[in-house]
Order: structure tokens, then C-alpha cells, then sequence
């Protein structure tokens, strides 16, 4: 048996198992894992409001608007070819709906928090004359401690 040969195999294995840690290390970092949990909150998001522009808001803009069939069955003809407009109509009415709800929960919601956030910051206590008294005793104390030094 070759003992350069069993060594070459060595570190082959060495070098598999650092790639393995390394895609640990990235796959399992906290960022990628919050990002994988955001894609699957945001496409069963989508979900919901894509449920709502079809079956609520569509059909309710084919009761204002008068026609005898549902908004999917919406279309003109040009010569002997039919073009289904209502299908697209619903699908711009979908990203509408989601660009105003991500509009109000991004921009506004958390712009609102945002801004209290800051205010509970801003509006800190002031001290009481207590507080006051211990800050210049802890001052006076490093004072002291740094003129010794």
C-alpha cells in the first residue's frame, strides 16, 4: 500500500468536509434564514391579496360596470380573434392592491412607528434630585480616580 496515496486521499476528504462547513456557515447564517422565512410569508401574502382582487374586488367592479359575464370573460374582438382584456385588468388591479397595501404597512405603518419610536427616545425622564446626586458622586469618584493615576 502507497502511503502517498492514502494521504492524497486525506485531504480530498479534508477538503470536502471544509466545503460542507463553509456552506453550513452560509446556509445556515441568520440573514439567509430570514430571508428564506420573508419570500414564504411574502408569496402566501400574495396569495391573499390575489384572493381578494378575484374574488371580491372584480366582481364587484363587474356589478358597477354592466355585463352579463364575470370580469374573466371580459373581451373584444378584432376580425375572427378574441382578446381577453378582463383577465389583465384583474392583474393590474392585483398589483395595485398589493402596492398600496405595501405602500401603508411599509411607508406609513412603519414610518408611524418609526417616528413614536423616537419620540419615547426623545421624551427620556428627567433625572430626579436623587439621580442628580448619585451622577455627581459617580463623577467625583472617576474624577478622583484619574487624578491619582
Amino acid at each position: 500500500m502507497d502511503p502517498l496515496k492514502s494521504l492524497g486521499s486525506l485531504d480530498t476528504a479534508k477538503r470536502a468536509f471544509s466545503l460542507w462547513d463553509e456552506f453550513k456557515a452560509f446556509a445556515f447564517k441568520g440573514n439567509v434564514i430570514d430571508l428564506a422565512v420573508g419570500v414564504i410569508i411574502g408569496a402566501a401574502f400574495g396569495n391573499i391579496i390575489n384572493s381578494l382582487v378575484k374574488n371580491i374586488v372584480m366582481p364587484l367592479i363587474s356589478l358597477v360596470i354592466p355585463s352579463d359575464q364575470a370580469y374573466t370573460k371580459w373581451s373584444f374582438s378584432v376580425g375572427d380573434k378574441e382578446v381577453p382584456y378582463g383577465v389583465f385588468l384583474g392583474d393590474v388591479l392585483n398589483f395595485l392592491v398589493i402596492a398600496a397595501v405595501l405602500f401603508i404597512v411599509i411607508v406609513k405603518l412603519l414610518g408611524w412607528l418609526m417616528r413614536a419610536r423616537q419620540q419615547e427616545v426623545a421624551a427620556a425622564p428627567l433625572l430626579t434630585k436623587d439621580q442628580e446626586l448619585l451622577t455627581e458622586i459617580r463623577d467625583l469618584l472617576q474624577k478622583n480616580a484619574l487624578s491619582r493615576t
